[in-house]
């Protein structure tokens, strides 16, 4: 989760300073892959807790 942290964060501060339309799409699509893959994470975590396999 800390990388999807990062992703998010980066995301968030690249659209605040971005110059341009391009960037903008480049900050989206890292903030859409972050937001999957804590959606995938929690969804896993959530099916090893279930099942008694989460430490």
């Amino acid at each position: 989760m800390e990388l999807v942290k990062a992703m998010l964060e980066l995301a968030d501060d690249g659209d605040a300073e971005r110059e341009d339309a391009g960037c903008g799409v480049l900050y989206g699509m890292i903030r859409d892959a972050g937001y999957k893959i804590r959606k995938r994470a929690e969804a896993e975590k959530a099916a090893h807790m279930q099942k008694g396999n989460w430490r």
